[in-house]
């Protein structure tokens, strides 16, 4: 079990060095973006980023996880390279259809953008940036499939520095706007794939196989659906907030969404690149439910642990992205954002039932109901309470998301999550995240002190639950054990763990 756990760690350690790039230029861009664009400019330029972002989504046809499954599945393993060149095939082709209607409908009705903040050159470019993406996350899917964690973050990070390069070039020295930032999209991705082709062209078998095809759409194409309602679920409050408060609303909340982000960045979105890979392997293992089982409980623990900082916190970061008086009311939605990025979180550990079973079309059908429920909330709610109904709505949405996918998940391949655990971290974190809003947002030393001396204090108040079993005492407690665990992570050990291996009861 230890062992299990230390290649988990490692891989998402190594997936998160290109996220936390990707937060790190978040930090340098944002306050440049804030400067250099009106409050209502921000919001377009967020509500494009939003746009191309669930297109890309889309348009990958949920072939990133069928590249994945296919790699890895017993009876596919060896026609990896004709899985490869025909799911490759179907992506470029649906993906050029869209780039074939954008240009036909701008070309076709300039003047509805007469007017208009959003420029028919900005949606050219948006349809361009959309195409490369999808294959660049297809071809970089491949590389999770084969475990290749440090290919996949030298890659990830060389296109985010020179999108960061590019950016900074078009945006500061030469003024040019939300299209600065889009060409210099466009332009890191196009580098990114002619660096990716090199290194999976050589693993195609040019061979377009219908029975290879079949199988991929069985099992993507409900997750179109699935990536369709997760990203409305995530991002539709932005188009809401636009239509019902405006482009300066819109701004506001998008930078504190933004903030709230850095934890789906550094921890979640990096458990999610290496657990189904891992998940895969130990399918079928000794000991696997229960492996799965602690992953919850671990990986929960760090989320919430991560939620308490940044929320504490979130005023600080709220200056730190922009200098304007006009976006401090935006550190007030952070910290429920952060808690329903928890929930989105655990629902990764939650679903695993249905996709180890290939039972992938409930999670479609729930993610769906789960945007459509936020979006009526949101039509509902902001009128009277603005965006922190926005906030509130995504926190209850993704609730129900997590819960309903559990229910689902266990018919399929129950799983024995520590649920009382589970509702102890939530209740603990969210109790000491609350503390925010009765601290001064223009924090003091002392307001700092306390700040830091909740967020340490989280782990040890769990102890005072009973949260913690005699094993994973034995560890916390001793140095030299938590020494010898770190170094295991580092250390690749590609050895499948034997039964002394398995230390935590």
């Amino acid at each position: 079990m230890l062992e299990r756990l230390k290649s988990t760690v490692r891989h998402t350690l190594v997936y998160s060095l290109s996220n936390i790039a990707t937060k790190a230029v978040g930090v340098l861009l944002i306050p440049l973006f804030t400067a250099k664009l009106s409050l209502g400019e921000f919001g377009i330029w967020d509500l494009l980023d939003v746009t191309i972002t669930i297109l890309a989504e889309v348009f990958i046809l949920g072939q990133a996880s069928s590249i994945i499954f296919l790699n890895n599945s017993d009876e596919y393993k060896n026609q990896k390279g004709t899985s490869l060149f025909t799911v490759a095939t179907l992506v470029l082709a649906v993906s050029a259809l869209l780039v074939v209607l954008v240009e036909s409908v701008v070309s076709l009705f300039p003047r509805a953008f007469t007017n208009s903040l959003i420029t028919p050159g900005y949606i050219r470019l948006g349809a361009y940036i959309v195409l490369l993406r999808v294959m660049n996350n297809l071809f970089l899917s491949k590389i999770r499939a084969d475990e290749q964690s440090s290919y996949f973050t030298i890659v990830s990070i060389a296109r985010i520095l020179l999108m960061t390069v590019l950016t900074i070039y078009l945006i500061a020295k030469l003024n040019k706007g939300i299209g600065g930032i889009l060409y210099a999209a466009a332009t890191a991705e196009f580098v990114i794939i002619l660096f990716l082709l090199v290194k999976v062209i050589p693993q195609m078998t040019v061979k377009f196989d219908v029975k290879i095809l079949s199988a991929a759409l069985k099992f993507g194409f409900p997750l179109v659906f699935m990536s369709l309602g997760f990203m409305m679920l995530n991002l539709s409050d932005r188009f809401v907030i636009k239509y019902l408060l405006g482009a300066k609303w819109l701004g506001v909340y998008g930078l504190g969404y933004r903030v709230a982000g850095v934890l789906n960045m550094f921890m979640i979105l990096p458990f999610n690149l290496s657990l189904m890979p891992i998940a895969y392997k130990f399918y079928r293992q000794p000991d696997d439910k229960r492996y799965f089982s602690k992953l919850m409980s671990y990986s929960t623990f760090f989320f919430v642990w991560g939620f308490v900082f940044l929320s504490l916190f979130s005023p600080e970061l709220i200056k730190i992205f922009a200098q304007k008086n006009e976006f401090e009311t935006a550190h007030l939605i952070v910290p429920v954002v952060l808690l329903s990025y928890v929930f989105s979180g655990m629902r990764l550990n939650a679903s695993l039932g249905m996709f180890l079973t290939k039972n992938t079309k409930h999670i479609a059908w729930i993610t769906i109901g789960s945007a459509a429920l936020n979006i009526a909330l949101n039509f509902i709610f902001i009128p009277i309470f603005g965006i922190m109904a926005a906030a509130a709505n995504t926190l209850i949405a993704f609730t129900i998301f997590y819960f309903v996918t559990q229910i689902l998940s266990d018919k399929y391949y129950k799983i024995p999550f520590e649920n009382r655990k589970l509702l102890t971290l939530i209740l603990v974190g969210s109790v000491i995240s609350a503390v925010v809003y009765f601290l001064p947002s223009h924090g003091s030393f002392f307001t700092t002190l306390i700040k830091l001396i909740l967020t340490a204090a989280f782990p040890f108040l769990l102890y005072l639950f009973r949260f913690y079993e005699g094993a994973e005492l034995d560890i916390l407690l001793s140095p030299k054990k938590i020494t010898d665990f770190i170094k295991g992570t580092i250390k690749v050990n590609d050895k499948e763990p034997t039964d002394s291996e398995m230390m935590i009861p």
